[in-house]
């Protein structure tokens, strides 16, 4: 890793000399923009208004009060105090349940920058005997920061925060009107979310649209633009019938279905052939249990196999509506 900055942190009269990284990276497939007639790459020239193509080194920075423009230089910026300032001073400590996950942005590494790591060691130290966090005020590429220390393992990080002003507050109409929980259906929601419960594992989960976009670009590098995606990633599951995310009909019978899922088809790919297993039956029900199949969703790998599972069943709904037909038919002979 490749320091972003360097600095210290201000902890009382103690100075601890740091050096900041970046804690986070984007693992998304980078792609760029071309010309669909010559596939020719797009390419962006900066123009000004008056026609005249500007080097990127040529541009600044202005401010425009609707009379009069303001025109600021990188030398004015450098000149401001805080710009200058490569320190980062702690305010106050709170305790870590204060902070609203809301506020949190961009995540920092800080590695101690001197012979002698004890300074930091203690601030570290200090931060995980009182369940504390610091908040402090550092300035990071021309912009003053708010943010917090805290520890993860062995390490302090720098986490910015969002300026209050900047949260916005939430004002949903849908929210003032009452609903009423029963117990029942609170008992029952509860037993889904115990069943469900485990230890977060990050490792657990995988981005599959990433995957999905890397599988579709090997394709294509291989067999060229005209690719058929049906061979590719198998039949796509017709969707036609999820709705547009109406009302559960039986809220109580879709978290009956929910649990009684969960007991008998386990967890992961289990859980999911036996869902599948089961869709044959639950088609008959009310539209309510309908709801239920749609964790069908993450087996998305399998859609293949979906595909021929789900063909089964409409040949046989001709079959049963006919009969349903009959049965009027006969009674108004009897008559």
């Amino acid at each position: 890793m490749r320091s972003i900055w360097k600095g210290s942190i201000a902890f009382g009269l103690v100075n601890v000399p740091i050096k900041v990284y970046a804690a986070t990276e984007t693992h998304d497939v980078s792609l760029h923009q071309v010309h669909d007639e010559d596939k020719g790459r797009i390419r962006y020239k900066r123009v000004c208004e008056f026609g005249h193509e500007v080097e990127y080194a040529d541009i600044q920075r202005a401010y425009d009060d609707g009379d009069k423009t303001v025109v600021l230089t990188a030398d004015d910026f450098k000149q401001l105090p805080e710009e200058q300032s490569h320190e980062v001073e702690v305010l106050e400590f709170v305790p870590v349940d204060q902070v609203d996950p809301m506020m949190f942005e961009k995540t920092y590494y800080l590695e101690p920058d001197s012979r002698s790591p004890k300074a930091y060691v203690l601030l570290r130290e200090t931060l995980a005997k009182t369940d504390r966090l610091a908040i402090v005020q550092f300035t990071l590429r021309q912009k003053t920061r708010l943010g917090v220390l805290r520890v993860h393992d062995d390490v302090i990080l720098l986490q910015g925060l969002l300026w209050g002003d900047e949260v916005r507050a939430a004002d949903f109409t849908a929210l003032d009107s009452s609903v009423k929980v029963s117990a029942n259906e609170l008992k029952m929601s509860s037993s889904l979310v115990e069943s469900m419960s485990t230890d977060f594992d990050p490792d657990r989960y995988t981005d599959s649209y990433q995957e999905e976009l890397q599988q579709l670009i090997d394709a294509k590098l291989d067999a060229g633009d005209d690719i058929d995606t049906e061979k590719t990633f198998g039949a796509k599951e017709d969707e036609d019938d999820e709705g547009e995310g109406g009302d559960v009909l039986d809220l109580m019978a879709a978290l009956r279905a929910s649990v009684d899922k969960k007991r008998t088809g386990g967890s992961g790919s289990r859980s999911a052939s036996s869902s599948r297993s089961s869709s044959g039956s639950d088609s008959s029900t009310s539209g309510s249990t309908k709801k239920a199949p749609a964790a069908k969703a993450p087996a998305k790998k399998t859609a293949p196999a979906k595909a021929a599972e789900k063909k089964a069943p409409a040949k046989k709904a001709p079959a049963k509506k006919p009969a349903a037909k009959k049965a009027p038919a006969e009674k108004k002979q009897a008559s």
